[in-house]
């Protein structure tokens, strides 16, 4: 697995779930077209952007071309790599046709295809000697009432509208998002949440 110290943006959850393995990194999805309209998600991809650049992995398709310009309009330049999947013929495992292009997308590339596609992108590859850094997990998440529990949906909500995170973020997207932030900044929030406050971070 790389480590990489770039966050990476795909457009759907099946291109997300080949990568996770794959990589060490934030990965966050577009939702196809949504990130057109979707304010929040464009501003947590700026963050990550500015805190530790991003790369664009999107489908070699016009769909994939036109969300990777959009984000190229978005998102300063000096900030973002691009990484390009090769124009292969096929159809994923989960479709019953291939798409309207007839090549295969980000889900359906061998997985040496992508590495090699995000180290010809520039990707800046941590020292895998390094120790890994201390990061929550989902232990820390349920037990601060955010995943599993009745009410952990909308706690979960209240929590990324004070760290500046898209409110509509999973756990396990979440446990991504916290990584831009220090365990005591998520427990001071977490306290001022449980006292009322209405401050923001």
């Amino acid at each position: 697995m790389l480590r990489i110290r770039e966050a990476i943006v795909v457009e759907g959850r099946y291109d997300r779930q080949k990568l996770a393995p794959l990589v060490d990194t934030v990965i966050v999805e577009t939702r196809g077209f949504g990130i057109f309209n979707d304010r929040e998600r464009l501003a947590y991809l700026r963050r990550l952007a500015a805190t530790r650049g991003l790369i664009i992995l999107t489908d070699s398709d016009s769909a994939g071309q036109v969300i990777r310009n959009y984000l190229k309009g978005s998102i300063p330049t000096d900030r973002l790599r691009h990484a390009f999947v090769p124009e292969l013929l096929g159809k994923e495992r989960r479709k019953d046709k291939p798409s309207r292009a007839g090549t295969l997308g980000v889900e359906g590339m061998p997985s040496e295809v992508l590495l090699r596609a995000l180290r010809r992108a520039g990707a800046i590859i941590e020292d895998e000697d390094a120790p890994p850094p201390v990061r929550l997990t989902k232990a820390d998440l349920y037990a601060a009432g955010l995943s599993g529990g009745e009410g952990s949906a909308s706690r979960r909500a209240e929590l990324c509208r004070r760290m500046g995170f898209p409110k509509t973020l999973t756990a396990n997207a979440l446990l991504d998002a916290l990584t831009l932030t220090t365990r005591a900044d998520f427990e001071q929030t977490l306290r001022e949440m449980d006292a009322g406050s209405t401050g923001t971070l």
